[in-house]
């Protein structure tokens, strides 16, 4: 007795009571809601679960104390629609005061023809910058190692001979001379330097790879001319190339600092600029902020992300206003942005689960509720008009 009493009185708690089968009416309305309802509940159903799968990305942004990384990789891909490769030079400065001229870190160069189509098959990797310190090797064979051949009027105390086209075009530049005739030169003559420039003269290039700098601000460019110091001042040899007007117009297919992670954007990546007149200097200021990518299982990526301003100009003939050519601008900003993924709570899934079925499933019984005595208040004044 007991027993049966304690389980009368737990009875009363019960917030589902249910009615008897007898009493209960099943309509087409309904059947229509309760489709209707069930499928609702399984696309928000997907939904959650899509969403609870999916890594949370939780940014922070503080002042970059760090002083783990000493180095900085660019990676470079731009092609130049109107600019032979081998009238190109890289150089990076920055301002710790290291000065990379000719850059052979990991870059490559294309040769290709004006409607973008491969001339070689396979990339050359080499320096950016001009060419025509390459000997053919059959040629080098037969000449006398221990030879001493003119430099044509440059030499110096440091410097009597000059056995290549390289090394004549050197001492000129030392002595600040133009350097015009090749063809009058036995050198170049030999190797074929002027041929070279001829044969390439109708064609783009397309330099991809990276380059390492120091973690400081700094500028690098990629511009015609070989590049050398003359009295402490970074310059470049155009008149070696001929007096030639140079189209910089140039696509940047992807230029980033460092390494990828999930959801990067680069600002520059398809970049296309069209030199509107011959001898346009293109310029790119870059602001370059640090920043971490924590993923879920822990492995941590240092890179950079960066935003970009470009301004574009024409440069006087007398050269005084700089060189042709794309000029990039760096700085490091002060801050980092540390961006650390996490997953997301079960408990707030099954939160949200919940809601979803029993939000459906009280809307849909109100709107069941609704249709019903609608249509039962509708059948009454149709009988009572019938009736009357």
């Amino acid at each position: 007795m007991q027993s049966k009493a304690l389980l009368d009185r737990l009875r009363r708690f019960d917030a589902y009571p249910k009615t008897l089968e007898d009493f209960r009416v099943k309509t087409f309305g309904g059947a229509a809601v309760t489709l209707v309802s069930g499928l609702l509940m399984f696309v928000l159903f997907v939904s959650e679960l899509n969403y609870y799968l999916t890594t949370e990305v939780n940014p922070e942004l503080f002042v970059d104390i760090s002083r783990g990384q000493i180095k900085m990789k660019i990676n470079l891909n731009v092609t130049f629609h109107n600019m032979p490769c081998a009238f190109l030079s890289i150089d990076a400065m920055d301002v710790s005061g290291e000065n990379q001229i000719d850059v052979d870190h990991h870059l490559f160069k294309q040769r290709l023809k004006l409607n973008g189509e491969f001339i070689e098959d396979e990339p050359e990797k080499q320096d950016l910058g001009d060419k025509s310190g390459e000997i053919l090797e059959a040629v080098t064979q037969k000449l006398d190692p221990d030879r001493c051949e003119s430099c044509y009027g440059a030499e110096t105390d440091d410097k009597k001979c000059c056995n290549t086209c390289e090394e004549v075009r050197d001492q000129y530049r030392k002595k600040g001379w133009a350097f015009k005739e090749s063809d009058a030169i036995e050198q170049c003559k030999r190797e074929g330097w002027s041929d070279k420039i001829k044969a390439q003269r109708n064609e783009g290039c397309n330099a991809y790879g990276y380059i390492e700098v120091n973690k400081v601000g700094g500028n690098f460019h990629i511009a015609p001319g070989k590049s050398f110091q003359q009295h402490h001042v970074h310059v470049h040899d155009l008149q070696s190339l001929g007096g030639e007007k140079f189209n910089t117009s140039h696509t940047i297919h992807h230029m980033s600092f460092g390494e990828e992670y999930p959801g990067i954007v680069n600002p520059l990546d398809g970049a296309v600029n069209i030199a509107d007149m011959a001898q346009m200097m293109f310029q790119y200021f870059i602001k370059v902020v640090p920043t971490t990518y924590t993923n879920v299982n822990g492995k941590t990526v240092a890179t950079n992300q960066f935003s970009a301003t470009k301004h574009a100009k024409i440069i006087s003939a007398l050269g005084d206003s700089g060189l042709p050519g794309l000029f990039v601008t760096y700085e490091l900003s002060p801050m980092m942005v540390k961006y650390t993924e996490k997953r997301r709570s079960f408990m707030h899934f099954l939160t949200g689960v919940c809601a979803i079925i029993g939000g459906v499933f009280t809307v849909a019984g109100l709107i069941d509720s609704m249709i019903y005595h609608s249509a039962r208040a509708l059948q009454k004044k149709i009988e009572l008009g019938k009736a009357t």
